[in-house]
């Protein structure tokens, strides 16, 4: 076990990585980096733990592990990350960045919902597939619905807040936006997040091959998802959308913190 004592230490740590310590914390006990050195140094930690993790695994990977292969002090790891599992929401963090970014590039090319769905939730596999092998422990982690590191919480708000952009941009940059009810396009994005994280669930579990089921779910799943809102737009099923709409606002959105819609 790491010796939680070297939280306080600074033996070999940068001044300027020190001198942060006063601009407080990110949510989940990471440090907030205020110059390009500490984002660098932050960022290096990081990627050490992943590559650790990989190689190791998760439970076999210790702090002082980490610090040593990154070549910074254990009290400079624990500066940035409180604690290993914090690790975790780093890897949220970077990982829902990187999804981001490549999601909208696909997707730059159609309006079609449908494809842009299905796109975006493909992406997201590709992105996470070289972290499979230890998925599992980050799953054990976030499913403790009182862990700060759980996808649901307000710690996590910034992850979660970029995950529901992406699906937002997924929606609006459709042909099948200016059909809708607004107030359900204001809603939609949180629910579609959801779905990520049923199809996440499903790829937690999935042991084929480059997790070729849950690929297969997603291409099977998407068309269906999207002519169930498309129909959303015709009157004979606007009793059945004001339902759901007031189940989504009155159970599901107070579960997902402060990416509620007021």
């Amino acid at each position: 076990m790491d010796d939680l004592a070297a939280t306080n230490s600074t033996g070999g740590g940068d001044a300027d990585d020190q001198r942060g310590a006063d601009s407080g914390q990110l949510p989940g006990g990471r440090a907030r980096p205020k110059t390009d050195k500490s984002e660098a140094t932050r960022a290096l930690i990081l990627e050490t733990a992943m590559r650790l993790f990989q190689e190791r695994g998760y439970e076999k990977t210790t702090m002082r592990a980490i610090a040593s292969e990154a070549g910074v002090s254990v009290g400079n790891a624990y500066y940035y990350f409180s604690a290993k599992e914090f690790l975790i929401q780093g890897f949220y963090d970077r990982m829902t960045h990187d999804h981001a970014a490549d999601a909208r590039r696909r997707m730059a090319h159609t309006r079609d919902f449908s494809e842009r769905l299905q796109i975006a939730l493909l992406s997201w596999l590709d992105t996470a597939e070289p972290y499979h092998e230890f998925a599992a422990q980050f799953f054990r982690t976030a499913a403790d619905p009182t862990s700060s590191l759980s996808p649901f919480s307000d710690e996590s708000h910034p992850a979660r807040a970029t995950a529901v952009e992406l699906f937002r941009d997924v929606l609006t940059g459709s042909e099948l936006a200016p059909k809708l009810d607004a107030e359900l396009v204001e809603l939609l994005p949180d629910v579609l997040w959801l779905y990520l994280m049923v199809v996440v669930l499903y790829w937690v579990f999935d042991r084929t091959p480059e997790a070729e089921r849950t690929r297969e779910f997603v291409r099977r799943s998407t068309p269906m998802t999207a002519r169930v809102i498309n129909l959303s737009r015709y009157r004979v099923f606007r009793p059945i959308v004001r339902d759901a709409k007031g189940l989504i606002q009155d159970f599901i959105l107070p579960t997902i913190g402060k990416t509620a819609v007021k």
